[in-house]
């Protein structure tokens, strides 16, 4: 009897397990979401100072939606891809998590769209770690989308990397300080078929994925090619 209530365990485990491997739909759609995140972001006259950063990024994380919800507890989330940027174009998505926790008397539900734009090696590298809590070793800087990054803050300029956000719902503004973005190696390896680290997708220029296309071009028809 044992031994068969430890079989069916072991099966019920192995069933679960494969449930909970990510599909490449669940990748292709967050790839076509950010695809239009990234239109909607830069284009119109309220973008041009994103626009003016993505012409000297180094690397892009967007996060087509981040939810927020909270009631005493609250907490925020949601998926991310981010593509490095070299003389030959911009890479294929890398995919990852955005993440936080907060404690305190709040209650609404709110959801943004953010665009993380990376200006330095530093900020590259410390996003390309497998887990990166903002405000930590890289300075982030968080502008308001459409009211210009000069009067939001000086140091955006001299930041390593500058993140946007466009939000609705009840909660006024949004806070980053304290999120964890995390890598999702096994997001990358659905969506590229093996192995793939961040690294070689985001400097390296390594896996190819043709559902990637209209982001790449995206970036580039904002960023001058």
């Amino acid at each position: 009897m044992k031994r068969f209530l430890a079989t069916k365990l072991m099966a019920l485990t192995l069933l679960l397990a494969a449930c909970a491997q990510p599909s490449p739909a669940d990748q292709q759609t967050l790839v076509d979401r950010a695809t239009l995140t990234v239109q909607e972001m830069f284009s119109g006259d309220q973008a041009s100072d994103a626009r003016s950063l993505l012409q000297r990024a180094k690397g892009i994380l967007v996060c087509p939606q981040v939810f927020k919800a909270g009631f005493i507890l609250g907490g925020q989330g949601g998926g991310c891809v981010m593509a490095g940027r070299s003389a030959d174009g911009w890479s294929n998505p890398a995919f990852y998590s955005l993440g936080s926790g907060s404690i305190g008397f709040q209650i609404g539900v709110q959801d943004a769209e953010i665009v993380f734009i990376v200006l330095t090696d530093k900020g590259l590298q410390a996003l390309l770690d497998s887990q990166f809590k903002i405000g930590g070793d890289a300075s982030v800087a968080v502008a308001a989308y459409g009211a210009g990054i000069q009067g939001a803050t000086t140091a955006a300029l001299r930041a390593d990397i500058v993140a946007f956000a466009k939000t609705r719902g009840l909660f006024a503004g949004i806070s980053l300080d304290g999120s964890l973005i995390s890598t999702k190696s096994d997001w990358n390896q659905a969506y590229y078929g093996k192995p793939m680290a961040a690294q070689q997708l985001v400097i390296s220029h390594d896996g190819t994925n043709p559902g990637a296309a209209p982001l790449r071009e995206m970036l580039a028809r904002y960023s001058g090619g």
